[in-house]
């Protein structure tokens, strides 16, 4: 099979995994003919090629504009799966997978993604009709709390650095550094609370004096210098500061120049960096003269009463050092394996990413979710919320906060331009001939930096109050009680929440039967099931991807309605106990921009005795395509009603969600009984499950069977949700498995043939989720069965190279042996040597449209359409012809020849492959 690109105007799009199709490439096949790509119909997205030969063979990316490291993971994706990772080279816009990693997936509908984010395609590609609607102005902001924890306190503060040994974490080849900045209150007496602050993924080295340079080198070269992205929470480090506590900022730029090679994105070595640190201060506060000078200055730390604050892959890191703190990860891959010297009261998660979705059901947590996020856009954060719910004993507040136009960057000073050291940027970005109706800068919804920082501080004290003082007057800013911190104005904040004094939960997750509306699922290939419209403007972080494509379990219930009254009934497999609560909790949302979603709310015990519980309105965030405001809003109706109906509160058996607008959408996330306070959180002793990776020779004969290593570790037994991945689709069979410590209940064989034929390494995967009564850490891996085999040789045989106009010119290309996966071989046309050269109009018109996507007139030399013929073998095949179709004219002329040649990927010629020369004689 043969086809074709331009050279320069679209990208080499043929691999061997694209290969299979038999046919020749001639005029009379048409249905057999398919071009690379070309400037008129491009199969393939711009920017793409492969480079190297056999094994070493990769798909490489080429941005047309610089992509600033960032937090987000850069995804190469097709065909809707996951097919690895890439790695950034040192200019900011090539981007390389091997395609060993890639296995034999099809490479169709090729795309960049990062944090849901399209990378490889620009907001004005969205079809018609999804453009998003004017951003309504912002409605008016909820009363104030009764306490506002932005308010600086009464102590002055002191700051300092510190500098130590650098430390060697696992799978990292350079040391990582071990620096940080404090602040402290000076005059504070007592053990102070410690609040440990962890930056996320940036740039590592910037050059004084140049507004262009930063690199994710590490070391930084010569000439260079470290960003300091730890100092950028100074400001946040002063409010607590003020309030009392002994603050600390960590660099992580040693981690972020190394950790395009670790599996989990850098998760463990940030954890193992964090309790490196933990572990120092532990040690100084029992010997305080060992400390150095900044640690000195300030008041002994209560290691305690300790809090984390992570942003972006910080904010996994800091959770991970919570979930490594609590339930020890295999010492294999940890870069801490002290004692625990501290306790970690909660986190703050700061557009946190959360690629294993694996959140410490046990360690409450705040997360923030910047509205504007340009870097970590799909919001994945919120899974620190939703993927707690039924995994522990639910005691521990997860609190989503929502800010309205804030983007990820702006949080750090060091991240902000006019603020920073170093080059720094506005992640959300934008084009000036098409702004963004929400976070576009000037609009009514988008923050100015101050503005977004200043929130950021509040609500991370506020979560510092709760968590770690005990002040239960600061909930209400975070559970969704609707009620706002005036530090933080003009920011409009939004919060939900679960656990806490939550009771019991109604969640579609669960054995539920829906009513009157549809049961659909987070992450489905299938429109008629996934909640969300993939064409919809905008997305969800409810609904984030995880590693497979389709989930079992993650669900949400979708109503839809064009009149008023028709109810949606959910009914749990068992009546839930609404007994001691105050309220029913409802999470719902609605399609962004969108407003006065009127819905009334009812519940039906045992006995069918039913009571309307009140009217709720829920209105959409301001959202566009670029945003992920598919948020749900914390909505409450007290039990009165229930109460006065003498309702059988401890067997209630349906809720009931009437429509009472015109028409219109919604998501209803969960249900719960809801009473006011802060319970004391009990760490439930949980079996922790991590999954390694083996890599084996594939061999020359017989079958041998592989088991994927899964370590179980800690006490108690629970339930985890199994994942095993096609290597060809990426899709995912699951099965539900209970694990205990030394238990084999995850049990994956992998069967491996040896052969001696050509192949490329597969890999064969499996992912987990905790479910119940457990955590993961390291949530991939597999078995990678390595390909031992040469690639198959090359030669070129002349079937045809001297035929008279009208006949074809054919070659024969041969393998020295058959190889297990397609194989392609680019072929250039070159100009002529000497003579006159084939031109458009001696070959055959269909094929020329075929392949290059042009016409006959004006005539011009093969040659000068810059044509690539990509030559694919299929797998098993040994030969396939190489045929150009001329045609018979009236015009008398001399014998016309093309030129082909055997290439590499980049266009350098193929060694021992001379060219192909074909020579068309005249039929007059």
């Amino acid at each position: 099979m043969i086809r074709a690109r331009r050279i320069g105007v679209t990208a080499v799009a043929a691999l061997a995994a694209l290969a299979g199709t038999p046919g020749l490439a001639q005029a009379q096949q048409p249905s057999e003919t398919r071009p690379l790509a070309s400037s008129t119909d491009s199969a393939l997205p711009p920017g793409w090629r492969v480079t190297g030969e056999g094994g070493a063979r990769e798909l490489v990316w080429r941005s047309a504009t610089p992509v600033p490291m960032g937090d987000a993971r850069v995804e190469f994706h097709a065909a809707n799966r996951l097919l690895g990772v890439p790695k950034a080279a040192k200019d900011g816009r090539t981007f390389r997978l091997s395609l060993e990693d890639a296995g034999n997936a099809p490479l169709k509908d090729l795309q960049v993604l990062a944090g849901g984010r399209r990378l490889d395609a620009t907001a004005d590609n969205s079809p018609a009709g999804e453009r998003s609607s004017p951003a309504p102005r912002p409605a008016a902001q909820a009363p104030a709390n009764a306490v506002d924890p932005g308010k600086p306190g009464a102590y002055r503060t002191v700051t300092g650095e510190y500098t130590l040994d650098p430390v060697k974490l696992p799978g990292f080849s350079a040391p990582v550094e071990m620096q940080a900045v404090v602040v402290a209150p000076t005059g504070a007496t007592g053990k102070r609370p410690l609040a440990l602050f962890l930056h996320g993924r940036h740039s590592t080295c910037y050059k004084p004096g140049d507004d262009e340079y930063a690199s994710g080198e590490w070391p930084c070269p010569a000439g260079t210098k470290p960003i300091p992205s730890h100092k950028g929470y100074l400001q946040d480090q002063k409010l607590l500061a003020s309030q009392g506590y002994v603050t600390v900022s960590i660099s992580a730029n040693g981690i972020n120049g190394q950790d395009y090679a670790a599996e989990d994105g850098g998760a463990q070595a940030r954890s193992s960096l964090v309790r490196q640190h933990l572990a120092r201060w532990a040690g100084w506060a029992s010997q305080p003269a060992s400390a150095p000078a900044a640690v000195r200055k300030a008041p002994k730390a209560d290691l305690s009463r300790v809090l984390l604050v992570g942003h972006s892959r910080g904010g996994e890191g800091v959770n991970r050092a919570a979930m490594d703190s609590l339930y020890p990860a295999p010492a294999a891959q940890d870069g801490y394996r002290g004692p625990v010297r501290w306790k970690i009261r909660g986190t703050v998660l700061i557009g946190p990413t959360i690629f294993g979705q694996n959140p410490v059901a046990d360690v409450p947590s705040a997360t923030i979710l910047p509205g504007c996020d340009g870097d970590v856009s799909d919001l994945q954060g919120e899974v620190y919320v939703d993927g707690t719910r039924g995994v522990s004993n639910g005691a521990a507040l997860h609190s989503a906060v929502y800010v309205v136009g804030a983007n990820h960057n702006f949080f750090n000073s060091e991240w902000t331009p006019g603020t920073s050291e170093a080059p720094s940027w506005d992640d959300f970005g934008e084009a000036e001939e098409q702004r963004d109706p929400v976070c576009s800068t000037g609009t009514a919804t988008r923050l100015t930096a101050d503005q977004q920082h200043k929130a950021g501080a509040t609500y991370i004290a506020a979560a510092a109050r709760l968590f770690v003082g005990g002040d239960d007057k600061v909930r209400p800013l975070l559970d969704g009680t609707g009620r706002r911190a005036p530090s933080a104005d003009p920011a409009r904040v939004l919060t939900h929440a679960v656990g806490a004094r939550r009771g019991a939960g109604l969640l579609p997750d669960g054995p539920v039967k829906v009513t009157g509306a549809r049961l659909c699922s987070a992450v489905d290939p299938d429109p008629a099931v996934a909640c969300l419209d993939r064409e919809a403007a905008g997305s969800s972080p409810h609904f984030a991807w995880w590693e497979t494509g389709r989930e079992t379990g993650r669900r949400a219930v979708a109503l839809k309605w064009s009149s008023p009254g028709a109810a949606a009934r959910v009914s749990p497999a068992k009546p839930l106990s609404l007994s001691g609560s105050k309220d029913l909790a409802l999470r719902v949302f609605v399609p962004p921009n969108t407003t006065g979603t009127k819905l009334d709310v009812s519940v039906t015990d045992a006995s069918g005795r039913r009571a309307v519980l009140g009217r709720v309105q829920v209105d959409g965030l301001p959202g566009s395509e670029r945003t992920a405001s598919h948020w749900a809003r914390e909505v409450r109706v007290p039990l009165t009603a229930a109460t006065r109906a003498k309702l059988d509160l401890k067997h209630i058996k349906s809720l009931e969600l009437t429509p009472r607008s015109g028409s219109g959408q919604a998501w209803l996330m969960d249900a719960w009984g809801w009473a006011p306070g802060t319970p004391a959180v009990r760490t439930a002793a949980l079996p922790r499950v991590d999954v390694g990776r083996m890599t084996v020779k594939e061999g020359d004969s017989g079958t041998r069977t592989y088991r994927v290593p899964v370590s179980v570790s800690g006490k108690g037994s629970g339930q985890v949700r199994v994942y095993v991945l096609d290597p060809e689709t990426g899709l995912g069979k699951d099965k539900l498995v209970t694990v205990r410590p030394g238990s084999n209940a995850i049990d994956v064989p992998v069967e491996v043939k040896g052969d001696t034929r050509f192949a490329y390494d597969v890999s064969h995967d499996i992912a987990v989720k905790a479910v119940r009564g457990a955590v993961v850490g390291s949530h991939r891996g597999g078995v990678l069965a390595e390909n031992d085999d040469p690639e198959p040789t090359l030669t070129v045989t002349p079937v045809a190279d001297r035929v008279t106009e009208g006949q074809p010119l054919t070659w024969r290309l041969s393998l020295s042996e058959a190889a297990d996966v397609g194989l392609s071989f680019p072929v250039v046309v070159r100009p002529v040597t000497e003579g006159a050269e084939l031109s458009t109009k001696d070959v055959d018109p269909r094929w020329l449209d075929e392949f290059t996507g042009e016409t006959p007139d004006p005539e011009r030399p093969l040659s000068a359409l810059d044509l690539w013929l990509s030559v694919d073998v299929p797998a098993g095949s040994t030969s396939v012809d190489l045929t150009v179709p001329t045609v018979t004219d009236q015009v008398a002329e001399s014998a016309e020849s093309v030129r082909l040649e055997l290439t590499d990927w980049e266009g350098e010629p193929q060694p021992g492959t001379p060219p192909m020369t074909g020579t068309v004689l005249d039929a007059s």
